[in-house]
């Protein structure tokens, strides 16, 4: 399991432009310099998050992208889900079936109760964190529960 680039570079995006305080907005040159991506990357990554309704871009020379939403108000997941996909979503068997028009194992399954659990806990890990949260230093992340023993 990993984060997808585009996942990890939009959040990265985000952040450089939550840093700016509320109402502040970030250049894709200020970006790409902060992040040390190009700055057709970080072009292409904010596109991105401007269509997918995160950011708002403003032109001319004051111009720039800044949070379509206050930081407080972006759940992480939500942004990670606008980017990418869950690890494991209803339908994943039915794109993973292999060969066949139907995964043979459709009723009676062990590993998608697997997949089901781990991205329970994805999700519980993610349950009301915020751009906001990320912004202070990593130590103040909050963990998350412990998963029940075996």
């Amino acid at each position: 399991m990993k984060l997808t680039a585009a996942e990890e570079h939009g959040l990265r995006c985000l952040l450089q432009i939550a840093r700016k305080g509320p109402g502040g907005s970030a250049t894709i040159a200020e970006i790409a310099g902060r992040e040390g991506m190009t700055e057709a990357h970080a072009a292409k990554t904010l596109r991105a998050l401007r269509t997918a309704g995160l950011v708002a871009s403003t032109r001319g020379q004051a111009g720039g992208y800044g949070l379509a939403r206050p930081a407080h108000q972006l759940m992480v997941r939500e942004v990670l889900l606008l980017l990418g996909e869950p690890l494991f979503a209803d339908g994943f068997c039915d794109r993973h079936a292999g060969i066949a028009a139907r995964c043979r194992h459709a009723s009676d399954c062990s590993i998608r109760a697997v997949w089901r659990k781990v991205q329970a806990a994805v999700d519980a890990a993610l349950a009301g964190l915020t751009l906001q949260d990320l912004l202070g230093p990593d130590r103040t992340i909050r963990e998350p529960a412990a998963p029940p023993g075996p």
